[in-house]
């Protein structure tokens, strides 16, 4: 399978800069991406069974990949929730899915949201991964407004080799992530600026 145009650009650009950064003497030592998760809680699935199948849908356009349905592992009951029902939906993204989603992500989707001005450089878990937040899966442009039934917020977790944040960090701007400046911290809206339905 050929590379994508990122992956090729991490090996030819991003490799090269990070070793002279960091004066890494192992090629071993370089961080790389390991897997993109993308989760969506869909809670009203409880009540409406549709929801659920609009979701998974919506996803597998996203992704390019049919996600798994993620079950309530215990009740709660102010939730009215009981153990085993469906909850969310969750797809594990690696290979060249990977590297082809990513870039969609930051070339295509968030500069489609409405006043963006980068996204927090803060979501960092201290080694190396990063997770972001996007309020509605509209910015992704294989989604239809006139198909939605309803905006839905999505989590992405990308997952690194690096072993600190600042690592993890050089190696995202280096592939293209729009980190925003410092003093420039406006939440990510998610609003896509693409026209909507009068």
């Amino acid at each position: 399978m050929e590379k994508s145009r990122l992956h090729q650009r991490y090996a030819r650009d991003v490799v090269p800069t990070l070793v002279k950064d960091f004066n890494y003497t192992n090629p071993m030592q370089v961080p790389r991406l390991a897997k993109v998760s993308v989760n969506v809680g869909v809670g009203e699935a409880i009540a409406n069974a549709k929801a659920l199948d609009a979701t998974v849908r919506d996803v597998s356009l996203i992704t390019g990949q049919k996600p798994i349905v993620k079950k309530a592992r215990k009740s709660i009951a102010q939730f009215k929730l009981r153990e085993g029902q469906n909850v969310g939906v969750t797809v594990t993204l690696r290979g060249e899915r990977m590297w082809e989603f990513l870039d969609r992500l930051m070339n295509a989707a968030l500069p489609r949201t409405r006043d963006f001005r980068g996204v927090p450089s803060r979501s960092f878990d201290g080694r190396g991964n990063f997770t972001l937040g996007l309020r509605e899966q509209l910015i992704f442009p294989e989604i239809s407004y006139d198909q939605v039934d309803k905006a839905r917020g999505l989590e992405v977790s990308i997952v690194t080799t690096a072993r600190t944040d600042q690592e993890g960090r050089r190696l995202l701007e280096l592939l293209g992530m729009p980190f925003q400046r410092e003093g420039d911290a406006a939440p990510l809206a998610g609003a896509p600026t693409a026209r909507r339905r009068r």
